[in-house]
């Protein structure tokens, strides 16, 4: 069994650093983007069983991005 897979996306490095330590200390598979369109991408290629994700992104608003995922 794999662990769970969380999609973390944010444009802050230090805010994407430490959800991803954190995640990964309780044991989640973590990957992480910093932009909406990487976000559409990743989510498309590795369907995450969980997003986080930033509102405020500067190339694709994040509700904009969050309807295009889903």
């Amino acid at each position: 069994m794999t662990d769970p897979m969380v999609l973390v996306v944010d444009d802050e490095v230090k805010i994407l650093q430490l959800a991803r330590d954190y995640l990964e200390h309780a044991g989640f598979a973590v990957l992480t983007t910093e932009t909406g369109t990487d976000a559409l991408a990743a989510a498309r290629q590795a369907r995450p069983d969980l997003i986080v994700l930033d509102l405020g992104l500067p190339d694709l608003d994040g509700l904009d991005a969050r309807y295009a995922i889903r």
